[in-house]
């Protein structure tokens, strides 16, 4: 007698465990499919900023964590926001290479567009006119590829050295074409930061890590109002 009850137990046990596996297994299945719900929800709420320009978006001579576009990366994340950073900067780029290189770079979405080129045109005496073509021909790529994204170009100038009417028409190719494209307006990237020794590499061209902090600043002050 004891032994068939301890069978029946047995047999009762077994039944148990076998119809609280299915729940089980359903219940886990539920928490994953929760997960990649929400891992995809991030994913999709996820939005890029690319940085397209010279060595000075580069981060010429430092370490890639020390460039603006990386800062701006890590005041994004302080923040919590969901903006992740793309560092198209190029060494040497002139608005010409941009304009060949561009479409490459528009096959990853890109939300926030931050065009700083042109530099190394000014630096080479490039036709101003020939600069806004190019610059104006990047800005219709990156509109016509994605028509919401938000942007913005930031301004540079060029040494008197260059003639007073080049240097003028230089600094002024960057508010017309920001007018024009409605797009935000950074005045002067390296403002507070060119001509200042303690700030700029051994070529008195490139900010050091010190003087690309600056630039952070510079470029965040017009950039928070689009995030």
């Amino acid at each position: 007698m004891l032994r068939k009850r301890l069978m029946g137990l047995f047999v009762l046990s077994l039944v148990v465990i076998s119809c609280g596996n299915p729940q089980s297994k359903n219940n886990a299945d539920k928490t994953l499919d929760s997960t990649d719900q929400k891992q995809a929800a991030v994913a999709t709420k996820q939005k890029n900023i690319l940085f397209f320009g010279t060595s000075l978006t580069a981060g010429y001579g430092l370490d890639p964590t020390e460039a603006y576009p990386a800062l701006i990366q890590n005041r994004i994340d302080s923040l919590k926001m969901p903006y992740n950073v793309i560092n198209g900067g190029l060494s040497g780029e002139t608005s010409a290479g941009g304009k060949a290189r561009i479409d490459w770079l528009l096959k990853q979405r890109v939300d926030i567009f931050v065009l700083e080129l042109g530099a190394n045109d000014g630096l080479r005496g490039l036709p101003v006119a020939q600069t806004t073509k190019n610059l104006q021909a990047i800005i219709d790529r990156v509109k016509a590829k994605y028509p919401n994204v938000k942007m913005v170009l930031a301004g540079m100038q060029v040494p008197p050295n260059m003639g007073a009417k080049y240097a003028a028409d230089f600094k002024n190719m960057f508010p017309e074409l920001a007018k024009k494209n409605k797009m935000a307006l950074i005045p002067f990237l390296l403002d507070k930061v060119g001509g200042v020794p303690k700030l700029n590499q051994a070529d008195g061209i490139h900010p050091t890590a010190e003087g690309d902090k600056i630039l952070a600043e510079n470029v965040w002050v017009v950039l928070k109002d689009l995030l």
